[in-house]
């Protein structure tokens, strides 16, 4: 038997593989049901720097109402169809698929564009990652606010569109890439 004293330290693990029988739960991806009046799907895909698709991807997404409140609803884990809590979680399918049935959230800040608030856990990765996907809303589809928004306002302009999700005859398209020249922006939480 081995002294536990003279053992080496080994490296940090990573934060997948997920055990599926732990992590999901009825309508999970559903923030509100996909046939509730206002409701959009934020829907896209989690690819890895050679642009394959990461199947096993887990995104979590936090945002406010459309009155721009962050919720404090209870019960996240039992949606009750009827108490918006901000708060979702969708695994990717084998092609890095992923989806979320949402409304258009509202901005949190005086001048701040709409957003939601999405973490990432994959295999390979050390630690979540966080990021944001703006959506284009408004006049103009949103391009004052996009511009007013302090924190979209203080990333490089070439790679300002990473945070900006796209809109498609169903809601939005946010896809998220973990490397490459087009990586997605993502950031210290909490800031350092």
């Amino acid at each position: 038997m081995t002294d536990r004293a003279a053992l080496a330290p080994t490296p940090g693990q990573t934060v997948g593989p997920f055990f599926g029988f732990a992590l999901p739960f009825d309508g999970d991806h559903e923030l509100v049901p996909p046939t509730a009046p206002g409701a959009v799907r934020l829907h896209g895909r989690v690819l890895d720097g050679n642009g394959d698709p990461v199947p096993d991807a887990l995104l979590e997404l936090w945002q406010a109402d459309p009155d721009g409140r962050v919720p404090r609803e209870p019960g996240s884990l039992r949606r009750d169809r009827h108490a918006f809590t901000g708060w979702g979680r969708a695994a990717t399918d084998r092609t890095g698929h992923y989806r979320f049935s949402t409304v258009v959230p509202g901005p949190v800040t005086t001048g701040g564009a709409p957003y939601v608030a999405l973490v990432v856990l994959a295999r390979g990765l050390l630690d979540r990652l966080h990021t944001r996907a703006y959506l284009p809303v408004g006049p103009g589809d949103g391009t004052a606010a996009l511009a007013r928004d302090p924190l979209l306002a203080s990333v490089d302009a070439d790679r300002r569109h990473t945070l900006v999700a796209r809109p498609d005859k169903h809601g939005f398209v946010f896809d998220v890439l973990l490397q490459g020249a087009d990586e997605t922006v993502f950031l210290a939480y909490p800031p350092h």
